[in-house]
């Protein structure tokens, strides 16, 4: 029974997360009429279960990186009911704020409801309460650093192209530079956190990429015929393929990256449960595991993802191609610099950030600040929320069992 249900809790929590993480890397394009909310789940399912499968088998000792001690807990099915606990309670926030179209941090719903069971077992002591410390910094630092970025990318673009006398030939100069620096990003961020490359590996993958990027958009834009009519149309075109590589690139890493936030804690349960003791070393993700994980998040994204994809891509503020790429580049850049100076940082968040500065170099007037209210206000919730959950699920299933 508590096999079957784990493996329906991981289910659940993958499928949350694909509701409501898929906006982190297609809202942007579907904002911009990039591609059509139908293409974007379609597409996004695809490359999340693809990421899941092959690159989801992270390793990992403990779950949501060591926030709680779990060496008081003797007991073994206890931590199986932490586990369960902690996960449950992740997937029901996530599922709520999905409900309320809020774009929340999975990994800081996870986080809360370890924290949540953590609290119940064993008391403040087993927290790490610095490392809980650097997470609510990382709410300030993710969105600030990711619209600062964004803001000063959008105004780039608008100084070197689109206030130039013949946009088009501004862009096709200044074009291959960024589409070469953004296959550089790509490139260098799937090597270091995916593939778990050195940094050596990773700068030279990186700039293999930016070199072959940069000569083929060159060589491509040259052949594009100049024409006063539709200039910025033309433009426009330019980033809206880009931003469509872009937007794929976030949702494979996410799928491989973030899958572990629902099978991780599956993969320890049934570990576990094999061996009979809390001692099991680093914990192998299985096939069939990552399987089930991707399967859900694909779901998710099919079934709901047009929810929160609408809050960050259309209710913010109105988004272009040249806009939704800032946006993109912004985010893919602060993740990149956070892997670099280890800096704890959500890409929800950093997406939101970026939306945002993108909307502020246009003027305050042209974004929602009631909309930014309540998210600000959904992310506050998300550890408290998941927290109380969590404890009340560890109290039920310690007496029930």
């Amino acid at each position: 029974m508590i096999t079957l249900f784990t493996i329906f809790v991981g289910m659940f929590m993958a499928f949350t997360i694909g509701a409501n993480d898929v906006a982190n890397g297609m809202a942007t394009a579907v904002g911009a009429k990039a591609i059509t909310p139908r293409q974007a789940a379609f597409l996004a399912s695809f490359l999340e279960f693809l990421g899941a499968v092959m690159f989801g088998a992270t390793v990992t000792k403990t779950i949501a990186n060591g926030i709680v001690s779990i060496e008081h807990i003797t007991n073994p099915n206890h931590i199986i009911y932490g586990a369960l606990s902690a996960l449950l309670a992740a997937a029901i926030w996530v599922m709520v704020a999905t409900v309320w179209a809020m774009p929340v941090s999975t990994t800081h719903s996870i986080i809360g409801g370890m924290i949540g069971f953590g609290l119940v077992s064993g008391g403040v002591k087993v927290v790490y309460w610095s490392k809980l410390g650097k997470i609510v910094l990382s709410w300030i630092i993710s969105p600030v650093v990711g619209g600062l970025l964004s803001f000063i990318v959008f105004k780039i673009i608008v100084l070197t192209i689109l206030h130039r006398p013949s946009p088009l030939k501004a862009a096709k100069k200044v074009s291959p530079v960024l589409i070469g620096f953004t296959f550089f990003l790509i490139s260098f961020l799937f090597s270091l956190k995916t593939l778990k490359k050195p940094y050596s590996v990773s700068l030279l993958a990186g700039s293999v990429f930016f070199v072959v990027a940069f000569i083929l958009s060159y060589l491509l834009l040259r052949k594009m015929v100049n024409n006063k009519d539709n200039e910025y149309d033309a433009v426009e075109s330019i980033f809206r393929r880009v931003q469509v590589m872009t937007s794929a690139y976030v949702c494979f890493s996410h799928g491989a990256n973030d899958v572990a936030n629902a099978v991780g804690p599956v993969a320890l349960i049934f570990m576990i449960r094999q061996v009979g003791t809390t001692n099991v070393g680093a914990i192998e993700i299985p096939k069939y595991i990552l399987f089930v994980g991707g399967l859900g998040i694909a779901l998710g994204v099919l079934v709901y993802g047009y929810k929160v994809m609408e809050t960050i891509g259309h209710n913010i503020t109105e988004l272009n191609n040249t806009r939704g790429f800032s946006v993109d580049f912004g985010t893919a850049t602060t993740v990149l610099l956070s892997s670099i100076f280890g800096f704890p940082i959500s890409t929800t968040h950093t997406v939101v950030g970026a939306v945002t500065g993108v909307g502020l170099a246009r003027g305050i007037e042209v974004v929602n600040i009631g909309i930014l209210k309540d998210i600000l206000i959904s992310w506050f919730i998300t550890i408290p929320f998941s927290a109380g959950v969590s404890a009340i699920c560890y109290l039920i299933f310690t007496r029930l069992f």
